[in-house]
């Protein structure tokens, strides 16, 4: 159902224009995992700087408009709005043709876990109020990085799959309607969408996760290339934080699914790892995504893995990782 409504989808006018990149913001990147609904507010503002530094048109930073004209607990004053600055300006100076797709962390995992959404079954109480809980967690959080795109110029708009229409059975896609964020799109506006609690056809509702959404949106968007911004540094060949961890700087995915380690070769290890050992990063998520990543390099999409905050993630939102010296991870098609 959901890639027939996708092929419907793309035959719309208004998602001609091309889109450029992909965007996840990892959970355990800009959230403190250990505090609840605490926001890792330095992460954050590195991430949204570098995103309006690759919209750039020829790399240059230009004037920044604020678009957050919100009063914030604590402000002296309310926000000061130069109209007739903005009358004048001719355009912001960016590309503006990115999705935004951004993880939980410590939003929403807390309300779900206790209340079982993610197993379903809204007859329950406990459920039904957990639902609630969740998402005004999660929606939460999504507003706050509206809120810090939009600080940085970045012309964003936040969208909640449940209140789009997506929807799952037995945790996978049903329905997805994806008319609005094409059409923000086309009118220069960055989605930013996030993982959701859904109804669910079986099970009355679930957790729809933020790397099932790229995925979906990637076979319907059709992106030059997806960047995930994590904690770490990319895909290792085990936890991070053993001292004999390796990098693996380029997984190749065949037709069938199945992936390979291209760079570095592991000694002992002719034809590399197969999903079931694949590596891991410090909050045990980095397999979903590798999963998610090797589905979405199988469209000829290629995607690019690495930390937030650095050099490195800052030439992944450019599309530059060909150098030797850019560290990350790149998943592509074997094709």
């Amino acid at each position: 159902m959901a890639e027939e409504a996708a092929q419907e989808q793309q035959t719309d006018p208004a998602a001609s224009r091309p889109v450029r990149c992909i965007v996840k913001l990892g959970g355990a990147a800009i959230t403190n995992k250990g505090e609840l609904e605490s926001i890792d507010a330095a992460s954050l503002r590195s991430a949204c700087a570098q995103l309006r530094q690759a919209m750039s048109h020829g790399g240059a930073a230009g004037k920044v408009v604020g678009m957050d004209w919100s009063r914030r607990p604590g402000d002296p004053t309310g926000p000061v709005v130069d109209v007739e600055g903005l009358s004048e300006m001719g355009g912001l100076g960016l590309d503006s043709n990115f999705v935004v797709v951004h993880g939980a962390g410590s939003f929403g995992h807390f309300q779900a876990s206790r209340s079982g959404v993610h197993k379903g079954g809204l007859h329950s109480t406990l459920v039904k109020a957990g639902f609630v809980a969740t998402r005004i967690s999660v929606t939460s959080l999504n507003q706050e990085i509206v809120r810090a795109l939009a600080r940085e110029g970045i012309p964003s708009v936040g969208m909640s799959p449940f209140a789009c229409g997506w929807s799952t059975k037995q945790r996978n896609l049903e329905s997805v309607d994806a008319s609005q964020i094409m059409l923000s799109l086309h009118v220069g506006f960055v989605p930013v969408l996030h993982g959701d609690a859904v109804l669910d056809e079986l099970l009355d509702c679930t957790i729809l996760s933020g790397d099932v959404i790229i995925r979906h949106l990637a076979q319907l968007l059709s992106p030059k290339y997806v960047v995930f911004l994590t904690d770490v540094h990319g895909v290792f060949d085990r936890p991070p934080s053993d001292p004999n961890a390796v990098l693996l700087r380029e997984i190749a995915v065949d037709e069938n699914g199945s992936w390979s380690i291209v760079k570095p070769a592991l000694k002992g290890n002719k034809k590399g790892v197969e999903i079931s050992v694949a590596a891991h990063d410090t909050t045990g998520g980095m397999e979903t995504k590798i999963l998610e990543a090797a589905a979405i390099a199988r469209l000829g999409v290629d995607v690019y893995i690495t930390k937030v905050g650095t050099e490195h993630s800052l030439r992944a939102l450019k599309g530059d990782t060909s150098s030797e010296d850019w560290l990350g991870t790149v998943i592509r098609s074997s094709r």
